[in-house]
């Protein structure tokens, strides 16, 4: 006869409920509801302290996930990623992805499924996810697939792929080393794999087909004008440029940008080419092509004053009002480089070229003359570029962002690769590797103090931190083991297939809204138990606990990477229990067949 939950238990279990509603129903924030889930276990737990506690006890339970190590461990991922976006490190990658979602977007989906699978069988999950992360964010902005559209099935992937080695995962490790301190032999790295990689097979058409679709774009509408400046780019003594032809030089370029009057022949050092396109564009190709917009005493006059500032080099837009100096003058009459110490990219002049036509005057040859309306597209220190828009009356207009600081790209992989390396072969846990991570990124200059506040999410944090005091309450206060009795006691006049799938499922509940560490610890024990009082073998019955501590796709406090793409995909709850649940179910009727099919019970 089990006893019935205790008046602590009910009210955990109560609470976490009404948290999972909270976030279900977006009637109230991610952050209002999370902050609300911690007050309320902090003033519960202080006028009803749990048996043997001081009131004050149970505000250590309520906030212990503001400095959990697997909060620092998010935020300190969070910010290595930062250093590999602002440093431009994962642009080689994302080109080469770019061009595999240009010439078949579901083609490139997929292989990026299947590679993201790969990996975390034999890295942990997060940093997995934490290198692949800022490469479909750039695939995204540079017009790919949505990243609301892929960054839930990628983590999918990747915690599909995690389960499938005994190394894949710290809750897969725990979860063996519990079954072998209490009797079944130790499992060794690819015990079990083939039984997930078939599930995963099954599972790869939904990520790949089915889980996109059931997501919204959520990308904010870019209200910016996409303003077409034209601009002339030098082919450099030695870039990749020199000798080629122009038709083969076109298919690198993105779609947005267009060449003008195009030559005839190889192209020849210190050759000009006509191009226009949007900002973004005409960057892309400055980058690719390794060509020059501007010239180049006056880029290297900026990188060197940026070195010596530590400051970002900034990319601006500026119109040119009827109060101007420029008006009327030339690029080189005007002299901005001289005064300034700044560079004018590209010129874009209102309606003659939205569509992309080339302006009246040759400015490839430097006679165009400004004219009120033009928007130069200028590039420098943020200090010179005010300075020249104040003292030659131009209008500063949005758009204003700071350019990849390139020369510490290798820096910034250098230390996310040794960070994911160190941590996957168990030199260090995540959580050190990670911080150390962090802070060369800030020792270096990869990432700059005041602006860290951008690497970090404070829905995430307070999400994370809510998630943490909700699983320390469940299991503090009896809620898991009670429900573990309960579930063991229900069970006994089910079919094998059917105790599987239901410990499966009683396991991924806890994963969900508890924690995978909590499932594990309560998971394992009763998986022994039940097979003792069934009868069963008890190894296919850890394997269940084990993959349901893997099956944390249905809500954003599952697991940590789940958190870490809420952010950048602006997911909502809804968004993980409509893409989660049926993948849930999925795995877990697939897995329980297997598992009664490989043991034969």
């Amino acid at each position: 006869m089990i006893e019935p939950p205790s008046f602590h238990a009910i009210a955990a279990m109560i609470v976490t409920i009404a948290m999972f509603f909270g976030f279900a129903r977006s009637k109230l924030s991610t952050e209002i509801v999370s902050l609300l889930t911690i007050a309320v276990i902090a003033v519960f737990l202080y006028f009803f302290p749990l048996p043997e506690m001081k009131p004050t006890d149970g505000l250590a339970i309520a906030f212990s996930g503001f400095g959990h190590y697997a909060l620092i461990t998010i935020c300190a991922l969070m910010i290595m990623g930062r250093g590999l976006v602002v440093t431009g490190a994962l642009e080689p990658a994302a080109q080469l992805l770019e061009r595999l979602f240009k010439w078949n977007l579901q083609l490139g989906l997929l292989i990026s499924l299947v590679a993201a699978m790969a990996l975390s069988m034999a890295v942990n999950d997060t940093p997995v996810l934490v290198l692949l992360l800022p490469i479909f964010v750039s695939l995204a902005a540079r017009g790919a697939l949505p990243a609301s559209k892929t960054l839930i099935p990628l983590n999918a992937a990747v915690l599909i792929g995690g389960m499938a080695t005994t190394i894949g995962t710290s809750t897969n490790i725990l979860v063996v080393s519990i079954a072998s301190d209490l009797g079944l032999p130790e499992m060794g790295v690819f015990h079990y794999t083939p039984i997930v990689l078939f599930a995963a097979a099954i599972a790869l058409p939904y990520l790949w087909l089915v889980m996109p679709r059931l997501l919204k774009d959520n990308r904010t509408e870019d209200t910016r004008v996409r303003r077409r400046f034209q601009a002339r780019l030098r082919v450099s003594e030695d870039g990749p440029l020199t000798g080629e032809l122009l038709s083969d030089v076109l298919p690198r370029l993105s779609e947005s940008v267009t060449v003008h009057d195009p030559p005839i022949g190889r192209l020849q050092p210190q050759q000009r080419l006509l191009i226009s396109g949007t900002q973004e564009g005409i960057e892309d190709a400055m980058r690719t092509l390794r060509g020059e917009a501007a010239p180049d005493w006056v880029l290297s006059k900026i990188k060197r004053e940026a070195a010596a500032r530590d400051e970002d080099v900034i990319v601006v837009e500026v119109a040119v009002t009827g109060d101007s100096r420029l008006l009327g003058r030339t690029l080189p009459s005007s002299g901005i480089a001289d005064r300034y110490g700044v560079a004018v990219l590209g010129v874009h002049r209102p309606e003659r070229w939205s569509s992309g036509q080339r302006l009246k005057g040759d400015y490839a040859e430097g006679d165009l003359r400004f004219a009120e309306g033009d928007v130069l597209m200028v590039t420098g220190l943020r200090a010179n570029l005010e300075e020249f828009a104040r003292a030659d009356s131009l209008l500063m207009l949005e758009g204003m962002r700071e350019l990849p600081r390139r020369s510490k790209a290798v820096m910034a992989a250098v230390i996310m690769g040794g960070a994911i390396f160190t941590a996957s072969i168990g030199l260090f846990p995540i959580a050190i590797s990670a911080l150390a991570g962090a802070i060369l990124m800030f020792v270096t200059g990869c990432v700059k103090f005041d602006r860290v506040g951008r690497a970090l999410s404070a829905k995430v944090i307070v999400l994370v931190a809510a998630s943490i005091a909700v699983g320390a309450i469940v299991e503090s206060s009896g809620a898991a083991a009670w429900l573990g009795a309960t579930l063991s006691l229900g069970l006994s006049a089910l079919a094998p297939a059917l105790v599987l799938a239901a410990v499966m499922l009683f396991v991924t509940v806890l994963t969900n809204f508890a924690s995978n560490a909590t499932a594990a610890t309560v998971g394992t024990p009763i998986a022994f138990s039940i097979a003792t009082e069934l009868g069963l073998p008890p190894e296919p019955l850890v394997l269940a606990v084990l993959f349901g501590c893997n099956l944390c796709y249905a809500t954003p406090i599952a697991y940590q990477t789940n958190m870490l793409i809420m952010g950048e995909g602006s997911y909502e709850f809804a968004d993980y229990i409509r893409t989660g649940v049926p993948l849930v179910l999925l795995m877990v009727t697939t897995l329980s067949i297997l598992l009664v099919l490989t043991y034969q019970l």
